[in-house]
């Protein structure tokens, strides 16, 4: 039998979606009796996340006593308003081990380094910083990455 799920905008302190999203998924984890399916954070729009679940109550009880939740929108919201806020993105980059790539997000943003080893299946490169005193490899997003200089120019497909 399949369920019939319901998407409903959950209001936030603008600026704390990431940490209601964070805390929301650590309660899910704890009390399984809630049936929320999902729980999206759509880049961009400000003090909202969405919360996929079987009822009402459901994402409600999810929102329940988190910090910086300020309650479900009285509406649910048609899939189709934010569809295009979701849309998976392939990354189809042209990187190569050896690359010179500079790091274009997260913690180690604007660092140079070379390309040890890609997987495509999981759009993950393992890359070593170029200014660390000692090479440690990190793994990466591809799309966290952009190739700044060829180590060699011939193909190596």
């Amino acid at each position: 039998m399949e369920t019939k799920t319901h998407i409903y905008g959950l209001r936030t302190t603008a600026n704390r979606e990431d940490q209601v999203f964070d805390f929301i998924i650590s309660k899910l984890k704890k009390e399984t009796t809630i049936n929320v399916y999902s729980v999206i954070r759509a880049h961009g729009m400000r003090g909202y996340i969405f919360v996929e679940a079987e009822t009402r109550q459901d994402a409600e009880n999810a929102a329940a006593r988190i910090p910086y939740a300020r309650g479900i929108l009285p509406h649910e919201i048609d899939y189709r308003e934010i569809e295009h806020m979701l849309e998976q993105v392939k990354v189809e980059l042209n990187i190569r081990k050896s690359d010179i790539i500079e790091l274009i997000s997260g913690p180690f943003k604007r660092e140079q380094a070379k390309v040890i080893r890609i997987d495509k299946t999981k759009e993950e490169v393992v890359v070593e910083l170029l200014e660390a005193a000692v090479p440690i490899p990190i793994t990466v997003k591809m799309d966290a990455v952009k190739v700044i200089r060829r180590e060699s120019d011939e193909d190596e497909e």
